[in-house]
């Protein structure tokens, strides 16, 4: 059987009680969570292969271009 081989972006982010919360933007739903970066990639491979199975879809994932901060000034509530 032939495969086809597909790059995800996945975005890794900290939360407050040290959780890493990994996301694929091109998979609407696909996250998960993991208490290391490694046992958190582990997953997100998991997840993703779930979202592809469940989603029968024609999958393109996006280029990679990067990631921007933005910060913006918010008033103080008073």
């Amino acid at each position: 059987m032939e495969k086809q081989i597909l790059d995800f972006t996945v975005l890794i982010e900290k939360d407050e009680d040290g959780i890493y919360v990994a996301s694929v933007p091109e998979l609407q739903g696909c996250h998960t969570q993991g208490k290391t970066i490694e046992e958190v990639m582990e997953r997100i491979h998991e997840a993703i292969e779930l979202c592809l199975e469940a989603d029968k879809e024609e999958i393109n994932p996006m280029i990679f271009v990067g990631i921007q901060k933005v910060q913006i000034e918010k008033p103080l509530q008073v």
